[in-house]
């Protein structure tokens, strides 16, 4: 059984929240997390990168110089590529239809099985529910170090009832803004990119249900 550590907003440990064995992922087709992984990279593009052929530069049809008698190659027209301000020859050209499909059993099942390796390794932290007035980095500062992660890439995880509020960030996320390596995202938006670049995890005790039930799929 998985053990999950509780912390305060000091970063002092007030319990465990178990998780069973049966929920944590194994083994997964390690072709297909980076078939997913690499789907979700492609999807980021915009494909919005637009050059203009010679046909579309802006310049006179006028020779550069005479056909004949000047002893250089003839040449017929400025916007030609070989010339600076020409055309771009065979340059890329905004494309709309280049969405990669990701099959949900397998995202699902990459999901959970970067949580779990997560959770194995002792790399997943709960922060028991608490209000801060205002925000406070040197709050925020202290319970990172005080749970010795301060100095690596940090994602928290909160429920998906605040991403539905105005104030989605509260001030303990608000704290992570000017701070360096530290991110905020609600759990039920969560991708395989965010679990794989990130170091550890802190959920806030509100989103453990929603984290069991990402692992109960």
């Amino acid at each position: 059984m998985a053990t999950l550590k509780k912390y305060n907003l000091e970063g002092k440990e007030t319990g465990e929240i178990q998780i069973e064995d049966n929920l944590l992922l194994e083994n997964v087709n390690h072709q297909m997390l980076k078939d997913y992984l690499v789907a979700l990279a492609k999807n980021q593009r915009q494909w919005s990168a637009n050059t203009k052929g010679r046909s579309e530069i802006n310049h006179s049809n006028k020779k550069p110089h005479p056909q004949k008698g000047t002893g250089r190659a003839r040449q017929g027209t400025l916007a030609a590529p070989q010339y600076k301000g020409g055309g771009v020859v065979f340059g890329p050209k905004p494309k709309f239809d280049m969405h990669t499909r990701i099959n949900k059993k397998e995202r699902n099942a990459a999901i959970k099985w970067l949580l779990s390796e997560l959770i194995r390794a002792g790399q997943v932290h709960v922060l028991e529910s608490a209000k801060m007035d205002a925000p406070k980095t040197k709050i925020v500062e202290k319970f990172l170090k005080e749970l010795g992660i301060d100095g690596k890439k940090v994602l928290v995880l909160a429920e998906t009832r605040e991403a539905q509020d105005k104030t989605i960030y509260h001030p303990f996320t608000k704290s992570l803004r000017n701070m360096q390596r530290k991110f905020f995202k609600c759990i039920s938006a969560i991708n395989g990119n965010d679990l794989a670049n990130r170091d550890t995890l802190v959920v806030t005790e509100d989103a453990v249900k929603e984290l069991v039930a990402i692992l109960e799929r």
